[in-house]
């Protein structure tokens, strides 16, 4: 089925001669919505942490390790998932959508059976894993707030058992973003966070009927918008009218060859997301929680995640771009217009910079007032259920404040590195250029994330929590510079994903090719 027709049209990206505004116009088609939808979930994140913080400051650390606890495993089949964009989009340029619901589909189908045969026992043994990693960071893991390591487990385990309708809401959306056609995913996103919002200030404390569950409310309202959020695109796909454009719903069942083509490109994807969330577990709910054993309030794993909330809202619109570029890239790869792919790239790349770079300067202007929205102001209980003295709880308060506010002007350091890092990474996997990122995101973070903050903290423990910032502001500019050479390097050009995908042979058995020569095109 070829795209030209007006209900399968897409915007006309492939026009050389195109001007500055055709082109911003064309493109926000894609971008807007997967903005919006990556700013949604943000500022989810952004009011589930306000509205736990009436519980404790502890709380705000809780639902952060938790968070990023469960994320651990589910990041690895989002990475995985992500390529469905890049197999949708590839088909699209080459005026054959309708293959494009098989990939959608079968990335329902690997996203069952991780979560039934990776997620489940892992929420299991949350507690053991917790407790593993720090055993290997901390003195005395025990000595971490108590309060906190309670709150954590409830609200990871909740997430991770729940998380099925997130990896699914994910992959959905990257077939919508692949068939240029966001605003199905940006709709979905708003309602179901906009439920998940509301539920959570009832459920956390105990409004409109519910009992106060405290940060498993958080948990549950979570999980809840999962449901929403992937209720709404499965709906559009099994519409009548998808069906009859797409073939959508005879395109249901599992596919050998559709799974071998998303794991062929998609665990290097898979290998990138999921590792960087590691290293982040690890630096976040180890590393900086060094710095807070035997305290009686976890002052500078609060701050970190206060600040990570603030580069949410920086880098997170970024990753929505990112998303867009994959479509636009992937639509001219297909189509055989690198050259096109390549000064869009520049043109996002652009924007993306002056995104983040305004969000630099407001960290650097505004890095009290922003952490002091996330201080609790009235009484601060210890870990053992004890409320501080007021002379004590507002020291706590001011040094949560003074340290978030310094470590968000060493976060506006590295924001015009992470937008190259971002949209790079997003223009090769439209390309299906997946292995060599997915490497050097694999050593670059191991080595200064991980080694780097552990030698911080071994050997320089005076620096306090700045020594392991510095070192993941470091792993974000070496990882900018190591995209930014492979980008103009061009090797991307070399990558066929579609032609290979449907003859199932041939080097696409590691994910890349090089061209083929004329008779085997014949």
């Amino acid at each position: 089925m070829s795209d030209t027709s007006p209900e399968t049209s897409c915007p006309p990206i492939a026009d050389p001669n195109a001007s500055l505004r055709t082109v911003i116009g064309e493109a926000l088609q894609i971008a807007l919505p997967a903005v919006v939808t990556m700013m949604s979930f943000t500022v989810m994140q952004y009011v589930d942490k306000l509205i736990v913080k009436e519980i404790s400051t502890d709380a705000v650390a809780a639902v952060g390790n938790g968070g990023i606890a469960a994320f651990v495993p589910a990041s690895i089949m989002m990475g995985v998932l992500s390529v469905v964009n890049t197999y949708v989009s590839q088909n699209l340029g080459a005026g054959r959508p309708e293959r494009g619901a098989a990939y959608a589909w079968n990335g329902l189908w690997l996203a069952m059976a991780a979560w039934l045969l990776v997620l489940v026992p892992y929420g299991m043994l949350l507690p053991d894993i917790l407790g593993g990693m720090r055993s290997l960071i901390l003195d005395d893991p025990t000595q971490a707030p108590p309060a906190m390591l309670a709150m954590e487990i409830a609200y990871g385990r909740i997430l991770v058992f729940g998380m099925l309708f997130t990896i699914c809401a994910r992959g959905l959306s990257h077939y919508f973003y692949g068939m240029h056609k966001p605003w199905v995913v940006m709709i979905s996103a708003i309602v179901g966070n906009a439920v998940n919002i509301w539920l959570c200030w009832a459920m956390v404390l105990g409004h409109m009927g519910f009992p106060e569950m405290g940060v498993a409310g958080a948990g549950y309202s979570t999980v809840i918008g999962g449901v929403i959020e992937v209720s709404i695109p499965l709906a559009v796909l099994l519409s009548p009218k998808w069906n009859r454009l797409y073939q959508t719903r005879s395109a249901w069942r599992p596919s050998r060859r559709h799974v071998k083509d998303l794991l062929r490109i998609g665990w290097p994807a898979g290998l990138m997301w999921g590792n960087e969330i590691v290293c982040w577990w690890i630096f976040m709910s180890g590393l900086i929680t060094k710095f807070d054993e035997g305290r009686e309030v976890a002052v500078n794993n609060a701050a970190g995640w206060i600040v990570l909330q603030y580069m949410h809202l920086s880098f997170m619109p970024a990753v929505g771009l990112s998303i867009a570029v994959t479509a636009i890239v992937g639509k001219c790869v297909g189509m055989g217009r690198h050259d096109l792919a390549v000064r869009r790239t520049w043109f996002w790349l652009v924007v993306t910079m002056g995104y983040m770079g305004l969000c630099a300067l407001v960290f650097v202007l505004f890095g009290e007032p922003l952490t002091a929205v996330f201080v609790k102001d009235q009484a601060i209980e210890t870990a053992a259920g004890q409320v501080l003295s007021e002379a004590r709880a507002s020291e706590v308060r001011h040094e949560i404040i003074a340290l978030g506010a310094k470590l968000l002007v060493l976060a506006a350091l590295f924001q015009l590195f992470d937008a190259v890092a971002i949209t790079l990474s997003g223009a090769l996997r439209g390309a299906g250029d997946t292995i060599w990122p997915g490497i050097i995101t694999v050593v670059s973070s191991w080595s200064l994330i991980v080694v780097g903050g552990w030698s911080m903290v071994t050997y320089w423990p005076e620096l306090g929590s700045y020594g392991p910032w510095a070192m993941a502001a470091l792993y974000i500019i070496v990882l900018s510079m190591a995209l930014l050479w492979r980008f103009v390097h061009g090797g991307w050009k070399r990558i066929e994903v579609v032609r290979l995908a449907e003859e199932g042979h041939g080097p696409a058995e590691f994910g890349f090719s090089f061209q083929a020569s004329e008779s085997e095109m014949q």
